[in-house]
């Protein structure tokens, strides 16, 4: 029996072409004003050769999954597998994709740009610092915490109270210790020690602005509208008055510009930004989406964690602020996943046990009944795994049948554009059929921002009630006063589960929103909701990725999945 290859030597003996041999196949021009090379195999596209391209009607795919589980979905590799399939039939599809954090990279994930036969490349250089776009976000929200430091030890003409301060510093990896520091220690004049802590990059503010702006005047006003911190008379300081937004956004010049890269197949992959799925809307920049879209007769581009997180905040946000709509969704499952939502045990997958898939069913009907809410139609992908069995993937067919669902096993991982075929092709008939759907909101703007809450509490999670702390019913009156009321909300809650709480798998009802504390993205244009307990910098585990991660002999990367 041959040995299985990793991810990195799957991508490592691909064949890969020249980035401009790419591009040329959606009439990119190879000028520099149309894209600038960042080495062979990867570019920047400009933006004034975007700006000259003339917008059209193409078809816009979501790729979102099933409630997560520690089993794994697959969300990218399906999305990378499709837009393969999509070409493999004759169809020019660009697949567009967030960009991998370092964080998991070197923490619980690994990396994060697909697996198996259904990868982008080079995948090295994506998946650590690629084109250096979060160092450049990271440098600019630092800039920002350090201008608010400085001008208080300048004598502080702001009058900005050092006790509320709201605007925290961000890093780019996981590191627990940084949650709360004390800043300000040595002994100077006018210096003010105080508490502080960081974020994870893709948990700044500045990253969800990034990727919500459709072009960089907007990237530069939505920065200056960042809320930083109270005065001693409560009242809002932006990043405007401390004139932050001018060289904040000097330092996202070149990130602004979507990065192309290929798959494995050689097929364009359009990678830009990384919001979080929890406190943002974990998906793509506009500006990528929008970009393939006046490209491309295909896009597909995916959100992050399952649909009640990641499509919810993508239809509801992002395609809310870009004036943007899928044609269709593609809800990815896997047998493995489903199980574990059935009740078994990840060390027990690799056995058939059609009981427990029955039981973790319920996930899948929940998250499709949720999808055609917005008024979607949709096909469920079954991300194979060797283990599966015939008379589980037979399951899964009949009941999605059943509820008159298009359904597709997807071979992808192993086969790539091959084994996505099938789903490919029934791709290219929902979105031949999209004029009969009526995509909508699950929410209009001009309602208040509780009854928005109630909304999605009630709608996607299926929650009994919400329960709202006191600090957070004061936070929400305050935000309504001040003229917020029309931001959509960015509900931050566990990934695992419909209800905040991790264990509760399946489809549970009659469950508890629990509320907790309102956050104002005002530069973002959201309200985020914190909901349960919500990492913003998470922890390395006892044995972190990192541990497997080096250069061998030739000075290759290994350990990167």
């Amino acid at each position: 029996m041959s040995k299985i290859k990793s991810d990195i030597e799957i991508a490592r003996n691909a064949k890969i072409y020249p980035i401009n041999k790419v591009l040329k196949k959606f009439k990119v021009p190879d000028k520099p004003f149309a894209f600038s090379p960042m080495g062979r195999h990867v570019a920047k596209i400009n933006l004034k050769y975007i700006k000259k391209l003339k917008a059209k009607k193409n078809n816009l795919v979501l790729v979102t999954a099933i409630t997560p589980t520690p089993a794994g979905e697959g969300k990218t590799t399906t999305s990378v597998g499709l837009n393969d399939g999509l070409n493999k039939i004759g169809k020019k599809s660009i697949v567009c994709l967030r960009e991998p954090s370092l964080g998991p990279s070197f923490g619980m994930k690994g990396g994060a740009a697909g697996g198996g036969y259904a990868q982008v490349i080079p995948m090295e250089q994506i998946n650590l610092h690629f084109t250096g776009d979060f160092h450049a976000i990271t440098s600019a929200h630092n800039l920002l915490s350090a201008l608010i430091d400085n001008h208080i030890y300048w004598g502080n003409k702001l009058n900005i109270d050092p006790e509320n301060i709201v605007w925290k510093r961000v890093v780019d990896l996981n590191d627990r210790s940084l949650r709360k520091i004390k800043i300000n220690l040595e002994q100077l004049r006018a210096n003010h020690p105080r508490e502080d802590s960081f974020d994870i990059t893709v948990a700044s503010e500045v990253m969800a602005i990034f990727c919500l702006s459709n072009d960089i005047n907007e990237l530069e006003k939505k920065i200056g509208n960042i809320t930083v911190a109270y005065s001693k008379n409560k009242e809002p300081i932006f990043a405007k008055d401390l004139n932050a937004h001018g060289p904040m956004t000097v330092l996202l010049k070149e990130a602004i510009r979507p990065n192309a890269v290929q798959t494995l197949e050689n097929n364009l992959a359009i990678i830009h930004g990384g919001p979080f799925a929890n406190i943002a809307h974990g998906c793509n920049s506009i500006l990528a989406t929008k970009t393939a879209l006046k490209l491309s007769e295909y896009v597909i581009t995916e959100a992050g964690f399952g649909a009640d997180l990641g499509a919810e905040k993508f239809l509801n946000i992002k395609c809310r602020k870009a004036g943007i709509q899928p044609k269709c969704v593609v809800l990815v499952a896997t047998i493995r996943a489903l199980k574990m939502h059935g009740g078994v045990e990840k060390d027990n997958l690799k056995l058939e046990n059609l009981d427990a898939l029955k039981k973790g069913l319920p996930n899948l009907k929940r998250h499709i009944e949720n999808i055609k809410k917005f008024g979607l139609d949709l096909v469920v992908a079954i991300n194979h795994f060797k283990t599966d069995t015939e008379k589980e993937v037979k399951i899964i067919k009949k009941y999605c049948n059943d509820l008159n669902v298009q359904v597709s096993l997807c071979t992808h991982w192993a086969n790539g554009g091959k084994g996505t075929k099938e789903l490919a092709n029934k791709v290219v008939k929902l979105c031949k059929e999209a004029k009969k759907s009526k995509f909508n909101f699950i929410y209009d703007d001009k309602i208040s921002l509780l009854e928005k809450i109630e909304t999605v509490a009630n709608k996607i999670y299926r929650a009994s009630s919400v329960e709202i702390s006191d600090t957070a019913k004061e936070q929400l009156s305050k935000l309504e006063r001040a003229g917020y009321s029309k931001f959509p909300v960015c509900i931050a809650k566990t990934q695992y589960s419909f209800s905040v709480n991790p264990k509760l798998k399946g489809a549970p009802t009659d469950h508890k929103l629990e509320v907790r504390e309102i956050r104002l993205s005002s530069g973002a244009e959201f309200i985020v909701v914190v909901c349960g307990s919500i990492m913003t910098m998470p922890g390395l585990p006892r044995t972190p990725a990192a541990d497997k991660i080096k250069l061998n002999k030739k000075g290759d990367v290994e350990g990167l999945f």
